[in-house]
Order: C-alpha cells, then sequence, then structure tokens
C-alpha cells in the first residue's frame, strides 16, 4: 500500500472523529478576518451580508447549528456551517479546498496553482468570481428549501461560525459581513 493511499485511508477514518468532539472557545469571537466583520445587534436575529446575497434569521427560530468538513469524490476539502431552522429554509455557508493544498506532493501543488491561475482568469474574462459561487451538480444537488453561500477562506468561516454561535448562545443579535 502507498503512502498515499494509507495517508487518504487515515484522513477518512479521522472524520467521524472529528465530527464528534467539540472545540474549546465555540462561543468566543475571534479576531475580525481581512474581509469580514462582525458586531453585536440590539435585534434578536442573526444577520449575514455577503457581496452576492443576505441571510437573516430570528435567533428563536433556530433549531441547530453545525460546522462539519468531508472530502469529497473529486479531491476537494469541503468545510460548512450549516443553520437548521424551524420553519422550511435551511442555511449553508461553505468553503472548499482542493485536498492537494495540504499535500506534500510537489505536481499536486502544481496543479492546484494551475487551476488558481485558470480561475483568475475566468474571473477577468467573465467578470464574476468564481471563488465564491456556489457549485451544484444539476439536478444531483439541487437542494429546495436550502440557501447556499460559499466564502473564500476559512478563516472567514470559522470566524462566520463564531458569531452564529455566539448570537445564539447569548439571545443577542449580531451582524456579520464580508466583503469581496
Amino acid at each position: 500500500m502507498t503512502l498515499w493511499k494509507l495517508l487518504l485511508l487515515f484522513g477518512f477514518l479521522a472524520l467521524p472523529l472529528s465530527a464528534q468532539t467539540t472545540e474549546e472557545g465555540d462561543d468566543e469571537v475571534p479576531e475580525e478576518t481581512q474581509n469580514a466583520t462582525d458586531e453585536e445587534d440590539l435585534k434578536r436575529f442573526w444577520q449575514l451580508s455577503l457581496p452576492d446575497g443576505h441571510f437573516m434569521v430570528a435567533l428563536d427560530r433556530i433549531a441547530s447549528i453545525s460546522r462539519s468538513s468531508y472530502l469529497l469524490d473529486g479531491g476537494l476539502i469541503v468545510t460548512e456551517v450549516t443553520i437548521d431552522t424551524v420553519g422550511n429554509s435551511l442555511c449553508r455557508i461553505y468553503q472548499i479546498t482542493p485536498a492537494a493544498e495540504s499535500s506534500q506532493v510537489s505536481s499536486a501543488q502544481r496543479l492546484t496553482q494551475r487551476a488558481r491561475d485558470l480561475t483568475g482568469r475566468a474571473k477577468e474574462v467573465t467578470g464574476a468570481d468564481i471563488e465564491t459561487m456556489v457549485q451544484k451538480n444539476y439536478p444531483t444537488t439541487t437542494h429546495a428549501k436550502t440557501v447556499e453561500y460559499r466564502v473564500k477562506e476559512r478563516a472567514t468561516l470559522d470566524a462566520l461560525y463564531a458569531s452564529l454561535n455566539k448570537a445564539w448562545r447569548d439571545g443577542k443579535g449580531r451582524r456579520f459581513a464580508i466583503a469581496n
């Protein structure tokens, strides 16, 4: 068994364990990220503002919140925050990282850099920020009553979760805004 297969197997076995642990300080809002702000609000709502949308939920309508990471078939690591509401909607905010980024294999890192270069060129041509566009495989991943957003940086997603967790635990509204 090659080292690569062994590492991949270990990663799959470790994922269920990491989903069962809680992190200390989940209710503490970390320092501001470069492109996000978080502030307390007097209303009993948690608000999320992004360049491509806005989500707002009453704190007493939140049924559960979660943060998880998983590996997709295509070699992508997805980290997502999910907000389940008492109503009929579910909000998913996620960040995608190529698994090759955390790999020590130089060819995988070169492919990752090449993909980033192509993404940058596509943005120049189309004007769309592909790094924040939600990815779907129609109709497989078209989810009714699901609101989805994508963020570029894992640190932004972690700060978002901390803001949401603090608002829900304290019962005090917060506004979390992500700039370009």
